[in-house]
């Protein structure tokens, strides 16, 4: 995917999100962040957008920092400004990504093609989640049809590769463990090996890898399961061999934001 298709994701995943959180209200819960109503979710985000586009506005040299969670959720405007105000801060970011300079210097946290196509990106699936997240307090959808399959499995991919292969999301084993993840309806594979507390990641077009344990299934029902959004069936996942593989997956490699 490009920069511009990532940036008219991230405008389109925004909008369903303010739809979502519009139809809910501010204090229905949030079924798959437990222990969040609406109001958190869209002050998170909010606070994440900004966050975001500020790297690249001000072109800066390290990764910002931020004030802590529960700061972020006591933070921001008041209730009933709180939906315009999101609103706001997501088109101020689409504005940000689509005028800066496609060579523009700035932290990123994960390898990417440039950093505007890391933040790009980041934004694009950091949204997309979430906005599932806010429907999932109105209207819950199928997770195989809640994404485009080639964005679903460019998804996957920064998860895996980006994400899985951190230090602070690695899977924690002693014991060697692997899993392959195979989306069914694109073709796109990759190979997860963890050992000794070390986690190695690598895409697998071909095929040719065997593990311990396989995922299968189309990249929608997968994007969701990986994000733990979604359980097995309702996603379509197939999983085949060591089942324990998957509960550490699932306990370890959860990313908060």
């Amino acid at each position: 995917m490009e920069v511009e298709d990532y940036i008219t994701a991230l405008s389109r995943e925004g909008s369903l999100l303010g739809d979502a959180a519009e139809e809910a209200g501010l204090t229905a819960p949030v079924p798959t962040c437990p222990g969040w109503q609406v109001r958190d979710l869209l002050r998170h985000q909010m606070f994440v957008h900004d966050w975001a586009g500020r790297h690249v506005r001000e072109q800066a040299p390290e990764v910002l920092g931020d004030p802590g969670e529960a700061a972020i959720l006591a933070g921001g405007p008041p209730d009933g400004e709180l939906l315009a105000a999101y609103r706001a801060g997501l088109a101020e970011l689409v504005t940000t990504l689509r005028a800066a300079d496609p060579a523009v210097q700035c932290a990123a946290f994960m390898p990417a093609t440039s950093p505007l196509a890391f933040w790009a990106r980041r934004q694009a699936h950091e949204t997309a989640i979430h906005r599932l997240d806010a429907q999932s307090a109105t209207r819950p959808q199928d997770p195989v049809e809640a994404f485009a399959a080639d964005f679903a499995a460019d998804g996957i991919d920064e998860l895996i590769m980006g994400f899985a292969a951190r230090r602070r999301y690695r899977m924690r084993t002693d014991d060697k463990r692997s899993l392959t993840v195979a989306t069914t309806d694109t073709g796109a594979r990759w190979l997860i090996s963890a050992a000794d507390g070390h986690t190695t990641v690598s895409r697998d077009p071909a095929g040719s890898a065997t593990a311990g344990c396989a995922l299968d299934g189309p990249a929608s029902g997968l994007y969701a399961f990986l994000w733990n959004r979604a359980a097995r069936e309702p996603a379509r996942v197939t999983v085949t061999g060591d089942q324990d593989v998957i509960d550490s997956w699932r306990h370890d490699v959860r990313v908060s934001w």
